[in-house]
């Protein structure tokens, strides 16, 4: 499999986090669980036009899309086709930033996939014919870029509310409440719940926990841990039994099931992963 990708320097690196391409990659299983990572991605099929992605509540529901979609902020990720996912490629957006290139309120978007030319218009048709034409990942990185600049639907820069919130946020062991984040930014609870749904696809608090999951999985990703009870609380969490309730919610398995399993997450012949990235 031939992996890529390609961060922008200029101003769009404040808003994507990656352009990524994937070539020849050969799943040993029929789907992917996409566990929620509170951001948004814009994912384009070069091999056939269709893209097919399931419920994780109801596997057997299926909603058939076109070879280029945008993928709104789960709560609860999704799954995915990896028979569609041998030549694909993408932008990764940072969290929040996918906002400007939509010409909608990213929170439409929770917990859906929609067509990109829905969006876009048959500029998405033309975009993806070229991409398939062109003849390397870098040559698609930069089609992909222009795209994304001619698509500027607002001013690209966040309101001053949603970016202090995601610093807040991006931090480990964070568990702040919001309406201290509100008060802090000079708004009323219920206005800075709006602007940062409008923004980054979610309201802060479920945002906020899906960070404190992600944290939690990459840490014990990397880490042994022996005191789970202190572990839960140094994680931002009430309690172990807290901590597990959450792990279940967002991936489908408790902490100690994901440990065993890493490197082979399957859940009756489904990984798991956590963006549309391969697992690599």
């Amino acid at each position: 499999m031939r992996y890529s990708y390609f961060k922008p320097i200029d101003d769009l690196s404040n808003f994507v986090d990656r352009f990524w391409h994937y070539e020849g990659y050969e799943a040993a299983h029929l789907t992917e669980r996409i566990l929620p990572l509170g951001t948004i991605e814009l994912v384009i099929n070069l091999q056939q036009d269709e893209l097919r992605i399931y419920d994780v509540e109801k596997p057997g529901r299926c909603k058939k899309l076109s070879g280029s979609v945008i993928s709104g902020a789960y709560d609860r990720g999704f799954i995915s086709d990896t028979e569609e996912e041998t030549f694909i490629m993408g932008v990764h957006f940072r969290p929040g930033g996918a906002f400007p290139f939509l010409d909608v309120t990213v929170d439409e978007l929770a917990n859906t996939h929609i067509d990109l030319e829905t969006l876009w218009g048959h500029g998405a048709i033309r975009l993806r014919n070229r991409l398939c034409e062109a003849q390397s990942p870098i040559e698609r990185f930069q089609l992909l870029h222009v795209a994304l600049l001619k698509h500027v639907f607002r001013y690209h820069e966040h309101h001053y509310a949603v970016s202090q919130a995601l610093d807040v946020f991006s931090m480990p062991y964070t568990n702040s409440l919001i309406r201290d984040l509100a008060k802090e930014v000079g708004l009323s609870q219920r206005r800075f719940i709006q602007v940062f749904k409008s923004e980054v696809g979610m309201k802060p608090k479920l945002f906020s926990r899906i960070q404190r999951f992600n944290q939690t999985r990459v840490f014990l990703e990397e880490n042994t841990v022996s005191d789970w009870a202190a572990f839960s609380i140094n994680q931002g969490y009430f309690d172990q039994s807290h901590m597990i309730r959450e792990f279940n919610e967002f991936s489908g398995l408790s902490p100690m099931h994901f440990i065993r399993n890493q490197n082979r997450l399957h859940l009756d012949g489904t990984t798991i992963k956590p963006n549309h990235l391969p697992n690599i």
